[in-house]
């Protein structure tokens, strides 16, 4: 699964981009500021949701001038080449196109899969439970494409559960199907969870990897979560009366965190050093990624922006070899081209200049 086509107009900071690659990794380089990093948010569209920036399609356009922007590409996968094109205009939401036809996030979730690791992310195991939760959706969805609708519904619903308990209605009937709703995709959320993690254990448990083993768990932030249906809408409506005092709903798949231990020391995550929380963010993304490629035939397309943070060189060749032994299109950016000398002729590799008003974006082969 790999992008063979990348254009960009008027998105971010970059008012033209016509790129032509193959299956190998993607080395992008350049100053701080050139927009590496926009680069590879375009490709994380081509996936369901919101980005690895979760940003609107609004913050995308390039300004002052942009009134819209566009992105397109030629994705090859297990099921064959498709072109896939995003629009947004007046900072309405994007527009997805499946081979010149409109479709929808879940069908482009079944065509093109993406993993990543931002900076952002190294963060993640002392950040609070939202951020993890939003980390281990990500991972869910690229095995279950139809997750992001089962979290909108369910979100959707405890909206207006939670309206109703902050008006302090405490009429029964008009919890009933708020609560029936929020059962039925909480607990399929909850279920896609459990099978992910269970997933990405197995992943981890098979690989020969330098990188450390992160044992996995699904915690409550308070009580046990209810894991079926029917044990989900009886917990809501036993809870309602505290749910009423507290003016928001206190039971449910939205209070799941996730628990990470580096498992060959048995130190919590959050307890570890900056490197080895990252080394264990890596290990996932790379079970993440070989799990699929067993799935699906295929692995996904990798994005991994500004990697080399907190890895010394040893580490850094390690991942590259790992990336390399998948398969996977991995596009990795850093500020120099020597981040990427291990890599070689293994990898394609792109330099971003500033130049004016506008990035260009030139390719190149190996420059050592």
């Amino acid at each position: 699964m790999h992008l063979t086509s990348l254009s960009l107009s008027h998105f971010r900071s970059h008012k033209r981009v016509r790129l032509e690659m193959d299956a190998r990794p993607v080395a992008i380089y350049g100053p701080n500021g050139a927009g590496k990093t926009n680069l590879i948010e375009a490709v994380s569209l081509f996936s369901p949701g919101r980005g690895l920036r979760r940003a609107s399609a609004a913050e995308m356009a390039r300004r002052p001038e942009a009134l819209g922007w566009k992105i397109s590409g030629s994705v090859a996968g297990a099921e064959g080449r498709h072109e896939i094109a995003f629009t947004s205009e007046g900072g309405n939401a994007r527009q997805v196109q499946i081979d010149d036809k409109n479709a929808s996030q879940v069908a482009l979730g079944r065509l093109c899969r993406v993993v990543w690791l931002i900076p952002s992310m190294d963060r993640l195991w002392i950040e609070g439970a939202d951020g993890r939760r939003r980390f281990l959706d990500r991972a869910v969805l690229s095995f279950f494409p139809d997750h992001a609708q089962a979290v909108l519904d369910y979100e959707k619903a405890m909206r207006e559960r939670n309206r109703l308990l902050k008006e302090q209605v405490r009429d029964a009937h008009w919890y009933g199907a708020l609560e029936a709703q929020m059962a039925r995709s909480g607990a399929e959320v909850y279920a896609n969870r459990v099978a992910t993690v269970s997933r990405l254990a197995q992943s981890q448990a098979e690989a020969e990897t330098q990188f450390p083993v992160a044992a996995l768990e699904l915690t409550q932030t308070e009580g046990a979560m209810p894991e079926t249906e029917v044990d989900l809408r009886e917990a809501l409506a036993e809870s309602r009366f505290r749910d009423l005092a507290a003016g928001r709903t206190l039971v449910g798949p939205h209070r799941t965190d996730l628990y990470g231990v580096f498992a060959a020391k048995g130190v919590p995550a959050s307890d570890c050093s900056t490197g080895e929380q990252k080394a264990l963010l890596i290990s996932l993304i790379l079970a993440n990624a070989r799990a699929l490629a067993q799935d699906l035939g295929a692995p996904p397309i990798v994005l991994l922006d500004e990697i080399a943070a907190h890895l010394d060189a040893g580490r850094r060749a390690a991942l590259y070899d790992e990336i390399c032994a998948l398969g996977a299109q991995a596009w990795m950016t850093g500020t120099g081209p020597e981040l990427f000398a291990e890599l070689g002729a293994r990898a394609q590799h792109l330099a971003v200049h500033e130049d004016g008003p506008e990035s260009l974006v030139t390719s190149g082969s190996n420059p050592y």
